[in-house]
Order: structure tokens, then sequence, then C-alpha cells
């Protein structure tokens, strides 16, 4: 055997492939919760109604389906990567992610995904199956700014979970420590983050290429 190489079991190859795939998963839901507060939000601000009515039915059937099938993939091989590394540990499921920083940053990850898993299947995607209904027959009915709103602040909410959300995965193996100082660091420097993103820099972005 080359010096410097090892063998492989089953369990580190298990645990391996969970979290490539979570890998794979997460960067199709972010990437796409990126574009559509980065990119389609300010894009679609200068529609009018005939435009919206050619471009949301082709568009964003086609986004929502990698944008709600991305976060189902990514929650479900995030919690079972956690749940697979706790049971070959021999940890129970609360033991384990209480007693590291290790269980303790990627719990709050987790949390936080979770949360944001479900304003996708259960607000976000209910609410524009609606709209795009409404918009490809060109009608607008009395609650559809309602139900745009809705949609458009779990989206929102999303975006500003996001940041605080990769920072806790990224911490549970590079970061040695967790604490309420370090969480709220997190948090702030996450949200502040995310709101120059969208009130200062999506709207002029590649505007005036």
């Amino acid at each position: 055997m080359p010096e410097g190489s090892m063998s492989l079991d089953g369990a580190t190859v298990f645990l391996f492939s969970l979290r490539w795939l979570h890998f794979i998963f997460g960067i199709i839901w972010i990437g796409h919760l990126y574009f559509f507060n980065f990119v389609n939000g300010p894009f679609a601000k200068t529609m009018d109604a005939g435009t919206k009515k050619l471009v949301v039915p082709q568009l964003m059937p086609r986004a929502l389906w990698w944008f709600r099938w991305g976060a189902m993939g990514t929650v479900i091989t995030g919690w079972l990567y956690i749940g697979a590394k706790l049971g070959l540990n021999g940890q129970g499921f609360i033991e384990g992610l209480t007693s590291s920083t290790w269980g303790q940053w990627i719990s709050l990850g987790a949390t936080l995904g979770t949360i944001m898993w479900f304003n996708v299947w259960f607000i976000i995607w209910p609410a524009q199956k609606k709209l795009i209904t409404w918009v490809k027959k060109g009608e607008a009915p009395p609650e559809m700014a309602g139900l745009t709103k809705r949609a458009f602040m779990a989206s929102r909410l999303n975006t500003y979970l996001s940041f605080p959300m990769l920072f806790c995965m990224g911490a549970a193996s590079h970061l040695p420590a967790f604490n309420l100082v370090y969480v709220l660091v997190a948090l702030v420097v996450g949200f502040g983050l995310v709101w120059h993103l969208v009130n200062l820099v999506a709207a002029k972005a590649g505007a005036n290429f």
C-alpha cells in the first residue's frame, strides 16, 4: 500500500457518500435561492404584464422544481448523515448533538436548514403554484398581492437564514468552540451581509454591463 494511504471501510464510504450528496443538493438549493433573491427579484420588477405572461410560466416551474427538490435532498441527506455519524460513533442522538462543539454547531445549522426547507415546501411552493397559474391565465385576483408578499417574505427569510446556516456547517468542522457570542456574531454578520447584498448590490449588479 502506498505511503500515506489508508483502507476505507464501508461506514466511512457511506458517510462520505452522504456528505457528498448533501453538498450537491445544497448547491442546487441555495444556488437557486440566491438566483431568486439576487437576480430574478430585481429582474421581475422590470417586466410588464405581457412579458411576465411569457416568461414566468416558462422559467419559474423549471427553477422551482430544482429549488424545492434540492431543498428536500439537502435536508434528507443532512439529517441522515448526522444520525449515521452519531450512530456509528455509538452516541445517542441528543447526547451527540449537545456534548461536542461539532454537535452543537451542526444541530443549529440543521435546525436553520429545516426551517428553510419548511418555508420552501409549505409556504413558497404552494404560493408560487397559484401565482404561476394566475400569471399564465392573465388573471390578477384580489388575493394575488397578499400571496405574492407571503412567498416573497418566506424566500427573503430563507436568504437571511442561509448565511448563518452555512456558517454553522463550516464551524462544525473548523471552529472548535461554541458559545452564545459566536452564535450572535454568525447571525449579525450573516444578516448584515444579506441586507447589503439584497438592498445595495442586487439591483445594480450587472445592470449597466
